[in-house]
This record gives C-alpha cells, sequence and structure tokens, in this order.
C-alpha cells in the first residue's frame, strides 16, 4: 500500500513524499565483507569484522538460512537501500518492492 505524506514547507509549497514498503533478502553465508554496503548505509548494515560479515540492522533468520527485515522507506533511503546492494561485489542482498512483488536489484 502507498502511503502519501504532505508536509507543508516554510515557502509554503505542498511535498509529497511516497513510502514504500520492502524486504531487503541478505543470503550471510555468501558475505565476503567487503564492507561497501556498510560504508553507503551504515543505518541498514553494520560489520562484524572478526567474523568478516556485515549483519542487518534488525534484520530476523528465516528458515531459508537468509536474513530478511521489512521495512517502510521513502525514496531517499530506498535509493540508498538500492545503492548499499549494488555495490556488493558478490550480489548477496536483493530488495523487493513488497506493493508490486517487483525486484528492485
Amino acid at each position: 500500500e502507498t502511503i502519501l505524506i504532505a508536509c507543508r514547507g516554510f515557502n509554503l509549497n505542498l511535498y509529497f513524499f511516497m513510502i514504500r514498503k520492502i524486504k531487503i533478502l541478505y543470503n550471510r553465508t555468501e558475505c565476503i565483507g567487503a564492507g561497501a554496503c556498510a560504508e553507503i548505509a551504515p543505518n541498514r548494515w553494520e560489520m562484524v569484522y572478526d567474523e568478516g560479515k556485515a549483519n542487518l540492522v534488525d534484520g530476523k533468520q528465516t528458515n531459508s538460512g537468509q536474513f530478511e527485515a521489512i521495512l517502510e522507506v521513502d525514496e531517499e533511503q530506498l535509493k540508498i537501500l538500492i545503492n548499499s546492494a549494488d555495490v556488493c561485489p558478490v550480489k548477496v542482498i536483493h530488495i523487493i518492492d513488497l506493493e508490486t512483488g517487483e525486484q528492485l536489484i
């Protein structure tokens, strides 16, 4: 479900922010610990250097062993998360738009 939030700025223009519900899927087993994701989105990824892996902040482990997080994000947050997945050299991070079912990356 798309939610529009209206905020009135100081110049009295009306701004709309589209909120999207997404799922991040992360295969931690295949992570090589490059840390690029944590550089791009440090509020969502944290490095565990002694394990050589990244952790998905607030991620929950699924029965398949992957980690996932369901989030509601605005377009700017979504761009940052997509960039954090895109820079992963082993492509173990995927983002799904839960409204459309589309895999964004």
